[in-house]
């Protein structure tokens, strides 16, 4: 006979402790989710705010938006807007951590001294400096162009919406590189130095080593801060709203995030600005769901 070890005795001590931070994340998230939900079925406006009891017309606001071509002008914008800027952020923050691994100290401490602060600083009193940088008649950007040759004397950056998204574009990116480089060269400081050394003696090149080694060393790492800029990129509301305030059109520079703002705060239309809420989740669950499926199996591989 074969002795067989004892399973140990399960406890619901985790269970309970972990009841506390369940109900605080339901109290805290779940009641405006499901307060969203319903509103989204309602015909609330400013006259509810004075008291008037909301109507319930189903599923009107979702018929009227999805049947609405702007909505979906708006849609493919942000889905554009996100890409890029995912993108892009993601490729200058994963160079960055890898040239990080290569610098001398004293430079490696400057670069990240600067990425801090640029990381650090308020998200209004950045959009304060970059807005003075692309000035019409006193921006630095319109005066060094000009100066190299360029006819952007008294240029406006924020008058069409080209020039406005790449502005836009510029100052997203320049906030969410330093999470992705910092975030990035942690994770690069876990990788083995043997494995890369064992590449390098077996005639790796620095392009087979990154590809072969590095990265799937970092993979799971990569996949998390892609899903998070994937979010925060279709999200974006403050530095839109504000260069629209500076001088863009709105209605041609509108997102999600400022679409939804306009239909509830500026338009009084607050079952309508639910309903856009909800498809904005659905879509990011939506886009977010193959990340998800990836860090799953990578989980599961692991």
């Amino acid at each position: 006979m074969t002795d067989t070890a004892p399973r140990p005795r399960r406890t619901p001590l985790p269970y309970v402790l972990l009841l506390p931070a369940v109900a605080a994340l339901v109290v805290a998230l779940g009641y405006p989710l499901v307060r969203q939900v319903v509103l989204s079925f309602q015909d609330f406006g400013l006259a509810q705010q004075f008291g008037r009891p909301p109507e319930w017309i189903g599923v009107d606001n979702y018929r009227d938006l999805l049947t609405d071509p702007y909505l979906w002008r708006v849609t493919f914008r942000s889905l554009v807007f996100c890409a890029v800027n995912a993108t892009v952020t993601m490729a200058i923050g994963v160079g960055l951590a890898l040239l990080m691994r290569h610098m001398a100290k004293p430079v490696r401490i400057l670069l990240q001294s600067g990425l801090l602060l640029a990381w650090a600083m308020p998200v209004v009193a950045a959009l304060t400096v970059w807005e003075w940088l692309f000035d019409t008649q006193y921006g630095v950007v319109n005066y060094l162009l000009t100066q190299l040759g360029a006819d952007y004397e008294g240029h406006s950056w924020l008058l069409q919406p080209l020039s406005f998204f790449f502005v836009a574009t510029v100052i997203v990116v320049w906030m969410s590189v330093p999470f992705v480089a910092f975030t990035v060269y942690a994770a690069l400081t876990q990788v083995p130095e043997e494995l890369v050394e064992a590449a390098e003696i077996d005639g790796a090149g620095p392009a087979q080593r990154l590809r072969h080694i590095v990265l799937p060393s970092i993979r799971s790492v990569l996949l998390v801060v892609g899903l998070l800029q994937v979010i925060w990129d279709l999200r974006v509301f403050t530095q839109i709203y504000i260069l629209q305030q500076a001088g863009g059109s709105t209605h041609d520079t509108n997102l999600l995030g400022t679409y939804i703002y306009r239909l509830g705060i500026g338009g009084g239309k607050f079952g309508m600005a639910a309903a856009v809420a909800i498809f904005m989740l659905v879509l990011t669950v939506v886009l977010t769901a193959p990340y998800v499926r990836a860090m799953l199996k990578q989980e599961g591989t692991d």
